[in-house]
């Protein structure tokens, strides 16, 4: 009957210099290889010693003839050994840069400072690990790593095919994959999300058991940092409100379009539904249309993009959620105001017939408002994109005089349904009539 596994604690330097001298050995015959971490796993597990923070215990089994062996904890023992007899430099790419360390005051002559009782004076520091080995570490920082203590479990009086098994009964696990480590960097807010996780709506839609199991519906990618410091808890409640809601009108026969894929996507597209101020029972109309034209027509067809194209890719996210707008506006007849390749020419107009300082930014804000009018007014020969320079213009015209455009515009569609090729004079066109309509509403 073998004996009850026992601890034993080293110094770091004591151990790597057993595993130098492979009194420790780190290729036992069942063993995977080491280099298995990247540069970014590297540099973490560096940085954990140099704080002093707790890692687990490396598992070591015992021969008869007292040769070890690394059972588990051989990518980190690897790793520690590279960096102290390696020459492996710690890349830019660390998370925590900057050790903060105790060091003995010295003056000029690097003696030791000392105070009036004789105590030795001491300071405060700092050190960028960046591109540092560790013979480029401080003495101080050197002494830290050198005597971290690191723990072991070490089975004793082991033949080799026992010590294969205990590799295999140590290693049988999985690690975190990608979307589960990328969750990590999330803290701040990892408990509201998986708040919102557990909504009812998660619950009922198409996501597989191993989504949930693998943290893809957590996932942010390399987001995960960004979204950490630059997110804030209002636009997470804004998110949850907006699950809630489809709640309530989501029903069964749309819960497959919500993948992981492309949920993300759908959220940000009710998002912009409800500024139309429709009723939500309405966005469930347009996704029994959507799902209508995904099982009956090419879904990357009726996104835009060709078949294969990264589905996280920025420019592919924005042009699939481009195509549902604009499909989403069609259904619901409303023009969708388009600048993308005509704006300099948009603005250029707006300087010559109404605001000569007009920068892009403001011609902006005159397109969101034109979008947001045409909500109210539905499918017209007068959006189209010919059209658009006088419309926008007649915006601009409306915020340099303080001037409501809501009825008039109205009005001016139901009783015109074409326009002036000619943007100049379409333009002076529908200021007249835009003046003509405010002296009569003033009389009346």
């Amino acid at each position: 009957m073998k004996s009850k596994p026992r601890k034993q604690t080293y110094t770091l330097e004591m151990f790597l210099k057993n595993m130098n001298e492979q009194d420790i050995r780190s290729d036992q015959d069942v063993q995977r290889l080491s280099d298995q971490w990247s540069n970014n796993m590297m540099n973490e597990l560096i940085v954990t010693i140099l704080n002093g923070d707790y890692i687990p215990p490396v598992i070591l089994a015992a021969e008869l003839n007292s040769q070890m062996w690394i059972v588990d904890g051989l990518q980190r023992s690897t790793v520690l050994m590279k960096f102290r007899y390696g020459n492996y430099k710690i890349t830019s790419a660390v998370e925590e840069p900057m050790i903060n360390y105790r060091a003995k005051a010295r003056n000029a002559e690097n003696e030791i400072l000392l105070d009036g009782n004789g105590d030795i004076f001491w300071e405060n520091k700092q050190f960028d690990i960046r591109h540092k080995t560790f013979m480029q570490l401080p003495e101080e920082l050197k002494k830290v790593f050198n005597e971290y203590q690191i723990e072991t479990v070490v089975h004793e009086d082991y033949d080799m095919k026992e010590i294969s098994k205990l590799v295999r009964r140590y290693n049988f696990h999985k690690p975190m994959n990608v979307s589960q480590r990328s969750f990590t960097f999330v803290d701040n807010y990892a408990r509201k999300i998986r708040e919102i996780l557990r909504k009812p709506f998660f619950v009922e839609a198409e996501y597989t058991k191993n989504e949930r199991k693998n943290g893809t519906l957590e996932k942010s990618g390399q987001l995960g940092e960004y979204i950490n410091e630059y997110s804030t808890m209002s636009e997470f409640d804004t998110l949850e409100s907006l699950i809630i809601r489809l709640e309530n009108v989501v029903t069964e026969q749309h819960y497959s379009i919500f993948n992981s894929r492309d949920s993300f996507i759908l959220f940000t597209l009710f998002h912009k539904f409800t500024q139309l101020g429709y009723d939500d029972k309405k966005f469930a109309d347009f996704l029994t249309y959507f799902k209508e034209l995904a099982d009956s027509t090419d879904i990357n067809t009726l996104y835009g993009i060709e078949k294969g194209a990264g589905t996280k890719d920025k420019s592919i996210v924005i042009k699939k959620l481009n195509s549902l707008e604009s499909l989403m506006y069609q259904f619901f007849g409303i023009a969708q105001i388009e600048l993308s390749d005509k704006l300099s020419d948009i603005m250029e107009f707006v300087q010559q017939n109404v605001n000569s300082l007009a920068a892009v930014e403001d011609v902006e804000q005159y397109a969101e408002v034109l979008q947001a009018l045409a909500r109210n007014i539905g499918q017209s020969k007068l959006w189209e994109d010919n059209n658009i320079q006088s419309l926008i213009a007649i915006v601009a015209y409306s915020f340099e005089h303080d001037i409501d455009l809501d009825e008039w515009l109205l009005d001016y569609c139901n009783r015109n349904d074409s326009y002036i090729d000619n943007q100049t004079m379409n333009f002076e066109h529908m200021r007249e009539d835009l003046e003509k309509f405010i002296q009569s509403e003033n009389v009346a």
